[in-house]
């Protein structure tokens, strides 16, 4: 089965300082991997040789960020010559080469993975890297190569092949079938199966230690299921799941530890120190208790011997000895597999060290319980003392004093801390010229309890102070327990933190006023440690967040605090762009309580500063954050509604795109009792409905009027149509002449009328009337533009508003007609319109362009009439037709002068008027 092949480096072309090719031989999340030297000549080689010679299935590189490589190529050979400076290539043979991306889709943020299959036997690797990618990162031109891994199997399998094959022939006569789909994808699937745990991603986010046990355990797994001991095998399965998130966690921090080194914060470097191990003892005191935990297996990468990694594949391979007794395994079968790995959150620090571990792997395996010399090893590896309920032994509880309660508290640790370092004496030099070394050794010492007792015993002593003390000791006790409390604000371990944070309290309620100390001391206290304070409010654990947040929001509020403004000024300090999100949620979070418990109003907080760091966290790119400070903001709007508005964008369309916007407009809205845009927009939704259903209940309430009038109508014209007919024939049988004043009844008069011109016609029927108004009313006329039929006296009106091509046309301020926009400035330019009249004063024809007599009859007169409009093609057309017809057939024609009816006729206007600001158009059906 391929796995992973262990090598060195024989040599390279070059390298830079720091990053050798020596590099490579380590795979972990900390290792930088090797670099040519800068400006360097290409290419660049490394020689690589295997532990055996083996067949290399798949090859892994870890290329860098911006350091790329544009090719590399690879040669291997079986040994080397002499002298192999010139190397000979005639030695090694050709297997290909790999192409790496750029890496500009990323920004030069991510490293590529590269696998590469192969199929090839040999003891020695080259690797030829050729030009750089180009970027503006790689300013020395030169390339990288982060991590390498090489997976294959022993070359020499002569042995093992042969009792393979006889195994094979066996399985086949048996009907054995060792290729059963039930077993793809696992080691016992298929022979050129490859674990994930041999792979280069594990190596890499893995902590070595972790991957160690890791391997370790899978070895165990896998002799479980030979022996059909699925239960433990089950149970070590879940052990090595919950191990690599272990692992990746562990690897973590490990790079985190690292970058703080790197920026010389060595604070933060020793906290992540002191959470591996925490998280690291807990783990392993975890596996201990699921008897998983042997002293073999947490041994240290760099405790082991630096001996090849042979698989168990290899001839060579001897067969391990089980780590666990029979009955031990036996007896973790029969317990139930479940995950054993629990992140606990707790108060106080793990009181189990892994150093405890390694002092278990040096004693002898026949003694379970050996003495140990406590005194003769250092105070953080000495063990936990405990009471062990031991097989055969009675459980009891012994009596236990004072003294005995006092030291099981502090771990069961008596006497003093530590000595204070030379660094540590230069830093606090000022706090033991006051306190004296042995209390400031304390709060220096490395174990959280003389921590925490230094603190308290502090506590009592500025209690116990008199009040006729000197000025000048107190102000000197007071900074020099700042200094101390500062530091300890920055604890990791909680009971430290919450003890200094009494102190603080103490020291600002109590120490000052009793001994009547200025203000300018407490200014001391609160700007000293204030920052820290913020910054423990973006800590990882939300237990100690919660706990900083709320003292500060605390200390805002006490009365010796709260005159001098200091902590609104730090909370309305613009978020940094690099801020943690636990940070900046914290920050925003005691803002807005500290504002409704301190107002604007001499307290710290102006509408100026809280409305400009609200504004800007607007643009925060936490979720969480930005919905604070939009209720931050409108909290602002219900005390100081018109000042807020100044600081915010103005409420139109585009601002409102941004959904932030909207809802801070929308709520200033409802503060206001004003509805919201969806609320109008429902509103104006609900009142076109009403008004739609009242226009169709209005419309079908006329349509039966229409048709009851209809059926009126027809009625009364059989009656009439019987009575007239007698009255117009002569005794023998001939028709009269029409008089002049022909009688039509009221209720018919608009029947066959023209209500724009008064023609009236028996032709005049609904079809009739629409082939009048769209071909002969002399009142109307056609769009030539949209082909709709207007009245000739709204025509400017419909060509500048209604018509289809209404865009096209200006309106001239000399004529006040329409013209074409391209026409429009050279009709200007040349003033050759006639100028127009007021409306008052005079009408204006859109045809002949002339201005006559006010009033809608002189329109009739100035259309229909001969002395009229010489522009109205109509009435041209029917002047001629006229001339042609015989007198009494056909329609009767107006006399000059007349409104155009039938003489005696009265020309009825339609209900309303003809309105020049609504036209009517028509179309032809």
């Amino acid at each position: 089965m391929p796995h992973k092949i262990g090598f060195v480096v024989v040599s390279s072309s070059g390298h830079e300082d720091g990053f050798s090719a020596r590099e490579l031989m380590i795979h972990a999340p900390t290792v930088s991997g090797w670099r040519s030297p800068r400006f360097c000549q290409f290419p660049q080689e490394i020689v690589l040789q295997m532990v055996e010679r083996c067949r290399i299935r798949k090859l892994q590189l870890l290329a860098h960020q911006y350091m790329i490589s544009s090719k590399i190529e690879f040669y291997i050979s079986e040994s080397l010559p002499e002298y192999f400076v010139p190397y000979q290539a005639e030695r090694f043979r050709r297997l290909g080469y790999v192409s790496l991306c750029d890496n500009e889709k990323t920004g030069c943020k991510a490293r590529e993975l590269k696998s590469v299959y192969v199929d090839a036997v040999g003891q020695f690797l080259k690797l030829i890297f050729h030009q750089n990618h180009v970027n503006k990162y790689n300013i020395y031109n030169q390339v990288a190569l982060v991590a390498i891994n090489i997976i294959g199997d022993p070359a020499d399998f002569n042995d093992e092949n042969n009792i393979t094959s006889r195994e094979k022939l066996i399985d086949h006569y048996l009907g054995h079938n060792t290729e059963d789909p039930a077993l793809e994808g696992t080691y016992a699937g298929k022979s050129d199966y490859i674990s994930p745990l041999d792979d280069l991603a594990f190596d890499m986010y893995q902590d070595p230690e972790v991957a160690q046990i890791i391997r370790k355990l899978d070895e165990r797994k896998r002799e479980a299921v030979q022996k059909e001991r699925y239960d433990y095998a089950k149970k070590l399965k879940q052990a090595i799941a919950d191990l690599q998130k272990v692992g990746e966690r562990l690897g973590r921090y490990e790079v985190e530890k690292r970058c703080a080194v790197e920026k010389e914060d060595y604070d933060l470097a020793k906290e992540k120190k002191q959470q591996m191990e925490q998280y690291r003892a807990e783990v392993y005191e975890q596996l201990d208790l699921h008897s998983l935990l042997d002293t073999e297996l947490i041994r240290r990468p760099f405790d082991l011997p630096l001996k090849p990694l042979v698989h168990s594949g290899s001839p060579h391979h001897q067969k391990p000895v089980p780590l666990l007794p029979r009955t031990e395994e036996r007896g973790t079968e029969n317990q139930l597999a479940e995950p054993f790995l629990e992140e606990k959150s707790s108060s106080y620090p793990l009181t189990v060290s892994p150093q405890h571990f390694a002092v278990n792997r040096l004693l002898p395996a026949t003694d379970p319980h050996p003495k140990i010399n406590v005194e003769s090893l250092p105070y953080d590896e000495r063990p936990l003392p405990a009471v062990r309920k031991q097989q055969g032994e009675a459980p009891g509880e012994p009596e236990m004093s004072d003294a005995d309660i006092s030291d099981a508290r502090r771990g069961g640790i008596s006497g003093d801390p530590e000595p204070l370092t030379e660094k540590a004496l230069r830093e606090a030099s000022s706090a033991i010229d006051v306190l004296g070394e042995t209390l400031v050794a304390g709060a220096y010492s490395k174990t959280w309890s003389y921590r925490e007792d230094a603190l308290l015993a502090l506590y009592k002593k500025l209690m116990e102070m008199p009040v006729g003390t000197p000025k000048e000791d107190l102000k000197n006790t007071l900074r020099a327990s700042i200094f101390l409390i500062r530091r300890a604000i920055k604890d990791i371990v909680s009971s430290v933190f919450q003890a200094s944070l009494k102190l603080l309290k103490m020291i600002i309620t109590q120490y000052i006023p009793k001994h009547k100390l200025s203000k300018l001391e407490t200014t001391h206290c609160v700007e000293r440690t204030v920052p820290v304070l913020l910054t423990r409010t973006g800590d990882s654990s939300a237990r100690l967040r919660t706990i900083a947040s709320n003292f500060i929001q605390e200390m805002a509020l006490f009365k010796e605090v709260k005159s001098l403004q200091i902590i609104p000024s730090y909370l309305v300090q613009p978020l940094k762009a690099n801020s943690s999100v636990h940070l900046a949620m914290s920050q925003m979070d005691l803002l807005a309580r500290l504002l409704k418990d301190l107002g604007t109003g001499n307290s710290g907080f102006t509408i100026d500063n809280v409305m400009k760091f609200s504004v800007s966290a607007l643009e925060h790119r936490v979720y969480e954050v930005r919905e604070t400070a939009v209720r931050i903001i409108l909290d602002m709007y219900k005390h100081h509604q018109a000042y807020i508005l100044e600081y915010l964008p103005p409420d139109d369309n585009n601002t409102r795109k941004n959904v932030l916007y909207k809802t801070i407009f929308e709520g200033f809205a409802k503060i206001d009792g004003r509805p919201s845009d969806a609320e109008i927009r429902a509103q104006k939704k609900a009142a076109t409905e009403e008004a739609e259903k009242q226009k169709k209940e209005e419309i079908k309430a006329l349509q039966g009027q229409l048709a009851a009038l209809k059926e009126i109508q027809a009625e009364v014209q059989e009656k009439e149509s019987d009575t007239v007919r007698p009255k117009n024939q002569d005794p023998q049988g001939r028709k009269t002449a029409p008089s002049d004043a022909l009688e039509i009844p009221d209720n018919h008069y608009l029947d066959n009328l023209c209500i724009f011109c008064g023609e009236r016609s028996e032709f005049f029927t609904e079809e009739g009337l629409d082939l009048h108004y769209w071909k002969h009313c002399l009142m109307l006329t056609r769009c030539e533009h949209c082909k709709q039929v207007v009245e000739i006296s709204s025509l400017t009106e419909h060509l500048l508003t209604e018509c289809d091509k209404r865009d096209c046309f200006g309106k001239c301020y000399r004529c006040s007609e329409a013209v074409l926009k391209d026409e429009l400035p050279r009709h200007i330019k040349a003033k050759d319109c006639n100028p127009a009249k007021s409306e008052k004063l005079a009408n204006r024809c859109p045809l002949c362009h002339e201005n006559f007599t006010p009033g809608e009859e002189a329109w009739k007169a100035h259309l229909m009439g001969p002395a009229g409009c010489t522009m109205n093609l109509r009435k041209t057309h029917i002047l001629h037709k006229a001339q042609a017809l015989q007198p009494g057939k056909g329609s009767v024609m107006a006399k000059p002068g007349a409104s155009g009816s039938k003489v005696g006729s009265k020309i009825p206007t339609p209900k309303g008027g003809l309105n020049k600001s609504s036209s009517r158009t028509y179309t032809k059906r």
